[in-house]
């Protein structure tokens, strides 16, 4: 006799022969990094989590007060690697407040526009996710293609392609070389002129529809709550950006709107990543019609040789994933005293994990992890 997964789930329940341990990651295609769950399971369905964070890209922030200053604008970058450039801003704006210096224009506008680069890669990423994790494949062959438009703009402004090592104390570690801004306009035609075909196949998917409506709901309450942030946090409807709200860099020469949506869903957050998606194109443009002329770094001597004077600063930057900040301790010395990094990814990778996959089917499992954009270096610093 044959049995569907709901009754096959009623019987095991009884037995308790039949629960299992069930491993998601890091090996599992639907799992971002080397991190995994693992699932006590009843048949198909998740009964309990327990989150496991591996051994790779872990301690960082005791790692970076045995480093130099500049030395660690190399490491932070694999806090998140799928948004690096986040982490090289906010690091540099905590050791820039307690130095009491301020950028040069250009500089600002640089790591604007570097930034939302950065985020626009993070969500060629996230769009191909949740078309794959539900079996759309398609939508991940074209983001992973298109995003690589926006890293070969990555290698010619910084010679990287992953990590990019832009940004240092003071500013930027070179101007945008000739031409480079008009490529850039036509990267950002190109990628908007994607963006119909895009809908057509997964955010008008009534398949994508059906699979993301009301999974993983968090209220507007419960997301403010628990600390979420990013697009996890304006998707149930809360109107908080750390670039509207504490503005750096370029922000606040720009106009753009705190774009929310109210369905507290994966579907709604999947959606507010395709607006914020769109929205930076247009922030980027903003800044190539706007960036002035001058300098892109202060002269603080010897970066190598760099020593802040004692003092403590938080800074804070929006990441593709949310808040990212930074909070430094100097004592004086060439390296820092204390270094603690707040990232987007815990409340939704750890608290909610607990809340949404118990009494969830294994194969909604990495669409929930698509959904909320979790970046899984960020969870054991």
């Amino acid at each position: 006799m044959n049995f569907d997964s709901y009754t096959l789930t009623k019987i095991a329940k009884k037995d308790r022969a039949t629960v299992y341990d069930l491993f998601f990651g890091p090996n599992h295609p639907g799992m971002h990094g080397n991190f995994g769950y693992v699932f006590e399971m009843i048949g198909t369905e998740i009964s309990n989590v327990r989150p496991n964070a591996g051994h790779l890209h872990r301690g960082f922030e005791k790692i970076m007060e045995q480093r130099p200053w500049l030395h660690n604008i190399t490491l932070v970058p694999r806090i998140c690697v799928m948004d690096p450039d986040p982490n090289e801003v906010a690091y540099c704006m905590a050791i820039e407040k307690i130095m009491g210096v301020e950028i040069p224009e250009r500089a600002k506008y640089l790591r604007t526009i570097t930034l939302e680069m950065s985020r626009l890669t993070a969500f060629l990423i996230g769009i191909g996710g949740a078309g794959a994790s539900l079996g759309l494949y398609t939508i991940m062959y074209w983001t992973m293609a298109d995003r690589d438009k926006i890293l070969d703009m990555f290698e010619w402004i910084t010679g990287g392609r992953v990590y990019h090592i832009y940004n240092i104390p003071g500013g930027v570690r070179r101007d945008a070389p000739e031409g480079f801004f008009e490529k850039l306009s036509d990267v950002l035609d190109y990628l908007e002129s994607r963006l119909p075909e895009y809908d057509r196949l997964l955010f008008e998917n009534p398949i994508i529809h059906k699979r993301l409506k009301g999974m993983g709901y968090v209220s507007k309450e419960d997301a403010a709550r628990t600390g979420l942030s990013g697009p996890n946090l304006k998707a149930s409807g809360n109107p908080y950006d750390v670039r509207k709200d504490t503005p750096y860099a370029a922000y606040p020469y720009l106009d753009f709107d705190v774009i929310t949506q109210e369905g507290g869903d994966a579907l709604a957050r999947v959606m507010q990543v395709r607006m914020e998606y769109e929205q930076s194109i247009n922030i980027i443009r903003q800044c190539i019609k706007q960036i002035p002329e001058g300098e892109v770094r202060l002269n603080l001597g010897n970066l190598n040789m760099l020593k802040v004077p004692e003092g403590e600063a938080y800074a804070k930057v929006e990441s593709s994933k949310g808040e990212f900040g930074y909070y430094v301790v100097s004592k004086g010395e060439p390296k820092p005293y204390r270094v603690s990094v707040r990232g987007p990814s815990l409340p939704a990778g750890f608290l909610w994990a607990q809340k949404h996959l118990p009494t969830m089917k294994i194969d909604d499992v990495a669409a929930w992890m698509s959904a909320f954009g979790i970046c899984p270096p960020d969870f054991d610093k």
